[in-house]
This record gives structure tokens, sequence and C-alpha cells, in this order.
């Protein structure tokens, strides 16, 4: 079989040295460029199969000319390689490039690892696009991440996306599990087709039905139009069922229909639809326990993880944790013109923090310390979520004695889902009860 051509343009002398003394380049029919020569011209001349490309800046005009270069960006694989500072037209180049970004410096063994993975994708000629934003850390789809856990799950996306396998993403709440999927969305063959995501727990039972498969006009109570439920809304593309053992386990069973046969109808309707819609579903409960206490149906589990993806936490993930807290702060400073900085006491307590709540806990935390400083942030200012120890000896101080437990339930319920911005989901998470019982609690409310 022929080699695989590959563009190489590196101006760091030691960077480039290491890179072609990588036993996996011999795999390619490699072309280096001078300084002189300008690669996005070369790559819309050559159509390379992929291209390791050192970029010193990435301005508009580059955008724009590789914006015209959108089919061939999705045929071929593109790593590109920079300093890592924050760049608006690399974030807007992840909507349509076939990209891997690498800051520096750069691990030449994962790099290898990449082309290793690159030349089997293409040699089976199913290789997809990869879409990334800039970030101070090595990217793949939208998932920003150098370590190890990360790049091992780089790998796996990469093989999964390629497939229309059914696929069950293990995490916990705030580990990135819809970015993930929509990492496995971009970089398969369905990119240009619908992403629809649907959060099971915020679900009212009653219309569940409607939702995934929609309902004509007059079918119930209420329904004064016809309505198109998710599985035509994603036809062709992807759908995510985000916390899927918050769906009540009777209405389990019709998904699985749906997900065995490919057969539908609207509620209401008698016309049987046929869905070409890959499934993705998600949980942060552990499979097996969910199964056990009746949360998910184990044949669903079964159809769903045709290919089970386990995100990793942030506490496993390393020096990511300091590297996403310096890219959250990189981002707030361009959104907002400033330039503040962080100092090292604030990092180290960063990284000793356990981060229960993952990397949207981290986010949350660093933008409260950005409002709370001026132009450097502080230990004092990194303001954790509140222990949950703590939290009841509050509670012991601030309950008055006297006031009914029904009234002290009602209060809890509603704070806690006001918070929440009405997901029902995470309020029934933080208040330790199941989205069932919320619901119940809810009607009962309501009706009195």
């Amino acid at each position: 079989m022929d080699k695989l051509s590959l563009l190489l343009s590196v101006k760091n002398e030691l960077l480039r040295q290491s890179i072609i003394s990588q036993p996996e380049l011999s795999q390619f029919e490699t072309v280096e460029l001078t300084i002189a020569q300008n690669w996005i011209s070369q790559i819309e001349n050559d159509a390379p199969d992929i291209a390791i490309i050192e970029i010193n800046g990435f301005s508009q005009a580059d955008y724009q000319a590789l914006s015209k270069l959108d089919a061939l960006l999705n045929e071929m694989d593109l790593i590109l390689i920079s300093s890592g500072a924050p760049n608006i037209h690399l974030d807007k180049l992840m909507q349509f490039g076939a990209i891997f970004h690498y800051r520096m410096p750069v691990d030449t063994k994962i790099l290898a690892e990449t082309l290793r993975d690159v030349r089997q994708s293409s040699i089976s000629k199913s290789s997809v696009g990869q879409r990334v934003a800039t970030s101070d850390l090595d990217q793949f789809g939208l998932l920003i991440g150098s370590s190890y856990p990360m790049h091992k799950l780089y790998r796996i996306l990469r093989r999964v996306a390629k497939t229309d396998a059914s696929v069950f993403i293990v995490g916990e709440s705030g580990a990135g599990k819809e970015l993930v999927a929509q990492t496995i969305h971009l970089a398969s063959e369905r990119s240009q087709a619908p992403f629809i995501a649907i959060n099971c727990g915020a679900l009212s039972p009653e219309l569940i039905d409607s939702e995934l498969f929609g309902h004509k006009k007059g079918a119930f109570t209420g329904a004064d139009k016809s309505h198109e439920g998710v599985f035509k809304q994603a036809e062709g593309g992807t759908l995510f069922l985000d916390e899927i053992t918050e769906m009540p386990i009777e209405h389990q069973v019709k998904l699985l229909r749906v997900l065995e046969s490919g057969e539908y109808r609207r509620v209401g309707g008698q016309t049987l639809h046929f869905t070409n819609t890959r499934i993705i579903a998600a949980t942060n409960r552990d499979p097996q326990t969910a199964i056990e206490a009746q949360f998910l149906r184990e044949d669903l589990y079964f159809r769903l993880a045709e290919f089970p993806v386990v995100i990793p936490p942030l506490r496993d993930r390393g020096e990511d944790i300091t590297g996403l807290a310096k890219h959250f702060i990189a981002h707030q400073n361009a959104e907002q013109s400033v330039k503040k900085t962080i100092l090292e006491s604030a990092l180290t307590k960063i990284a000793d923090y356990d981060w229960p709540g993952n990397v949207r806990e981290l986010k949350h935390a660093i933008e409260r310390a950005f409002i709370l400083s001026d132009d450097v942030i502080k230990e004092s200012h990194l303001v954790f979520d509140t222990a949950p120890s703590e939290q009841n000896d509050q509670l012991d101080d601030l309950v008055p004695a006297g006031v009914s437990l029904n009234d002290i339930e009602k209060a809890a319920i509603v704070n806690t889902l006001d918070n929440n911005d009405g997901n029902k989901t995470k309020t029934a998470q933080d208040l330790g009860i199941s989205v069932k019982t919320l619901y119940n609690k809810l009607d009962k409310y309501e009706a009195s």
C-alpha cells in the first residue's frame, strides 16, 4: 500500500528534529516546508493526508483562507502546534476543521501515538474530521487536557466516532459528559446533521413520549399543535440522552423498542416512522448499581452500551487541574480585555483540592475568583463549595424551632430548584432523592 502523505512545517529546530526522529514518521511520505512557504496554500495544492504545522500566530486572514478549504479539511488530519495563547480565530476554526491542537512544549511521544492512530484510521478510509479550539492545553474536539487519561480518552473517542455504534458515557457530575457526546458527533460523518441533547431527568413523566416521539395536534389536552420529538429533530445526526437513569423505568421500555427496531409512532398518530439517528446516552451513576436499584433496565443498558466510555474525574488528571484554571483565566482575560494573573500559592490551593464537582466546579470557582480579584487572583479569592459537614453545622443554627417538617421540606425543594434554574435532575441529586420523588412532591405542592 502507498504511504500516506504528510506535510511538515515546523520552525523550531529542536521540535522539528524531535518529530522527524519518531519511527512513526517513516510510515508517511513526508514533505517539509521552508520558512518562506505558505502552509495554507501548500495544503490547498497538495491535499495531504495529514499536516503538522507550527503556528506563531493565527489571524483573521488565516481563518478566512482555511474556511474556504472546509471540504478538504474534513478529508485530512491537521495538527496545529502553538504557544497556547487564547486566539478567537482558532476558536472559530473548531466549527469546520479536521484539527488537533498541541501547545508548546509538545510531548512528541503523544504526537507519535496520534500519527499512528491517524495512519490506522486513514488505511481503513474511515478517517473523519476533528474540531478543536485554542487553549493552554492540548485539545481534541471540545475537550481540553494534556494528561495521559485525557489522551487515552481522545484515542477512544476518535475510534468510536468513525462508527454508528451507540455510546454509553459514564462520568461524575461536572466531568463533561455532554462535551464528550458533542465531540463524538463533531468527529463523525454525521457532523453536518443536528446534535440534539435532552436531559431525561428534566422531563415531566406525562410528556416523555411526546418529547421523544412527538405528537399530533389534539392528541391530548393542551396539544393545540403538532410537535416533532427529539428523534425527528435529530434525524441523520446524533441524539444525546443525558442522565438516562433518571427516566422513569416504565418509559425506558418504549425507548428500547425504538433502539431495537428503529420504528416509532407519534403520540396520537398511526403513521410508522423510521429513525436514522445515532444514540449517545450518559449517566453519573454506576450502571450496575443503577440496574440493581431499578433506575435502569438491564436490556436497555446493553443496547445503549455497544461502546461504553468512562470519563476520568478531574482529580485523576494531574496537571490538567492547574492547566484548566489558567485556561479559564486566560479566556476571562480575553473576553473582558484585562490581564489578571494568579499567584503560585493560589494554584497550589487549586491543585490540592479534590474537586468533587469536577471541571464545572473548577470553572465556577475561577469565575468567582475573577470577579473578587483586582489584578491578581490570590488564595483568599478562591471560594470552594461548602463541605457537607460545614453545611450541616450552619443548618443547625439557621432552622428555627417550631417549624413543621413539611414546611422545611417544601422550602428546601423550592429553594434548591430555584438555585438550579429549574433543573430537576440536579435538584434531586442535591437533595438526595429520586427525580420521581421530586415530581411527586411538586405535584403535591401544586395541588395544595
